[in-house]
């Protein structure tokens, strides 16, 4: 597996795994398929843009496919530039469950802690992802607060787990 950041020129690979996430797991997200399927390349180019406040890191395999991606977003307010926020963790279903979403995260860690002032990375979790809580777990993030009716999806509410690790 090769992990490295997303560029510009990744946006169509981004757009067609972030479509599968959104399609195969839309509680997971706030966002939806519906809403995104319509975004033009180059919004995605633009959403894809790294800077030093916001990347996505993604995995690629030995055919150079995206098959995962996990996105980190600084907060831009003065009084709240010392947290980074992680968004969109995705691995697709061919690929789960091989360590695939520790390196990943282990990269997002590794790039956050070179953040001049970032303190804390915060994220959200739907409470029933087990997978996904005893893998952020196991990174050093705590439960500090639990959500209760975050998203609704299609009549149905999910609760998420607020958790922060702080670096």
């Amino acid at each position: 597996m090769n992990i490295r950041i997303l560029q510009e020129c990744d946006a169509q690979l981004y757009q067609k795994v972030r479509l599968q996430a959104l399609k195969l797991n839309p509680e997971a997200f706030g966002s939806t398929y519906e809403r995104e399927a319509g975004f033009s390349l180059e919004t995605v180019k633009e959403r894809v843009k790294p800077t030093g406040d916001k990347y996505i890191v993604g995995a690629f395999d030995d055919g150079n496919s995206l098959v995962g991606m996990v996105t980190f977003v600084r907060e831009s307010s003065l009084k709240i530039r010392h947290k980074g926020n992680v968004f969109g963790m995705y691995i697709a279903p061919g690929n789960r469950g091989q360590g695939l979403g520790k390196s990943l995260m282990k990269e997002l860690i590794r790039r956050a802690q070179e953040c001049d002032g970032l303190e804390q990375l915060n994220l959200t979790v739907v409470s029933t992802n087990v997978f996904a809580k005893k893998l952020y777990k196991s990174l050093g993030f705590e439960v500090y607060g639990i959500e209760r009716h975050a998203l609704k999806y299609r009549g149905h509410y999910f609760d998420e787990d607020l958790m922060v690790l702080m670096i």
